[in-house]
């Protein structure tokens, strides 16, 4: 399981021209779910996402988590976190979880991060989407469990 982890002053996406989820200061992660990803995975990267401690003190220091800064979280299912483009030009997502497996992978990762006392909107698996990232910062990090 793979999630890009950034930091946002704000967030949103849309799908067909409507915005399906919005969020202000926090974090937007998009999730990639390989092919033997399991629940547990989502749950602990859930957790970490949670914790993650890039958020500034008073000190300008990366000590505090999204939960500690009131921030929100926007999820972005991703398969294209898994693509393999070492040989040729065309990527191959062969490690990609199909769908049948990835879709409740992140609604499990997209609950666990709720149930830690995240305010979280996501965006549509399998969807089409526009997604506006205001990347503060900027600070990305992947994350791999």
């Amino acid at each position: 399981m793979r999630a890009v982890v950034q930091r946002v002053t704000e967030a949103s996406v849309s799908v067909d021209g409507q915005v399906i989820g919005a969020i202000g200061p926090g974090l937007v992660v998009l999730l990639g779910i390989g092919r033997n990803d399991t629940e547990a995975q989502a749950r602990k990267l859930a957790e970490k996402v949670a914790n993650l401690r890039i958020f500034a003190d008073e000190a300008g220091k990366f000590n505090r988590s999204a939960l500690e800064v009131g921030g929100e979280a926007l999820v972005v299912s991703q398969f294209t976190l898994y693509g393999d483009a070492r040989k040729g030009r065309r990527p191959a997502f062969t490690e990609a979880a199909p769908p049948e497996v990835a879709a409740p992978l992140v609604d499990s990762f997209v609950e666990a991060l709720r149930a830690t006392g995240l305010r979280v909107a996501t965006g549509r698996f399998q969807a089409m989407m526009l997604v506006k990232i205001y990347n503060d910062g900027p600070v990305t990090i992947l994350i791999e469990v």
